[in-house]
């Protein structure tokens, strides 16, 4: 299912749900521990858990952007820096499974924005998969996406900077 993306006064929020046939421990161990991330999202790693917290990303050039975390909930929630925007996942508990929910604050659109989004839709699909112990090809998954959420932004009237 597409994220719903809203405008807001600060810029724009894309809100992934996700319902999951697996306890909140499973999901959360997939967004905490470094050998399941890597899994599902090759270059993201918790460095230090908890509110003081940060994960690095590998930009890919040997270069590492740090992102503190913003919200440490253990088997709840789990908020941190993206750049210049923030991404929050949130875990609810739910008969035979679990509701998660990935919210995306963007302060500013760019050309680049909509594979970003199409980026996290897919990563989510892989995780997911992982934990459902099926086979998902990333590359066809994001080929789909993409036009989809530059349709979806285009239609929205969002200009790129």
């Amino acid at each position: 299912m597409i994220a719903e993306v809203t405008q807001t006064e600060q810029g724009y929020v894309a809100t992934f749900d996700r319902k999951l046939a697996h306890e909140p421990e499973q999901v959360w161990q997939m967004l905490t521990d470094n050998q399941k991330i890597h899994q599902w999202f090759s270059g993201l790693q918790l460095e230090k858990p908890g509110k003081d917290g940060f994960l690095s990303f590998d930009m890919g050039n040997g270069n590492f952007e740090k992102m503190s975390i913003t919200n440490f909930e253990e088997k709840k929630q789990l908020g941190f820096e993206w750049g210049e925007d923030h991404v929050l996942f949130e875990l609810t508990p739910e008969e035979g499974g679990t509701q998660l929910r990935m919210v995306e604050t963007l302060k500013v659109f760019t050309d680049h924005t909509p594979k970003d989004v199409a980026g996290w839709h897919v990563c989510l699909d892989v995780l997911e998969a992982l934990l459902d112990k099926k086979g998902i090809e990333r590359t066809l998954e994001w080929e789909h996406w993409y036009p989809e959420y530059k349709r979806l932004f285009e239609s929205m009237r969002v200009s790129f900077e």
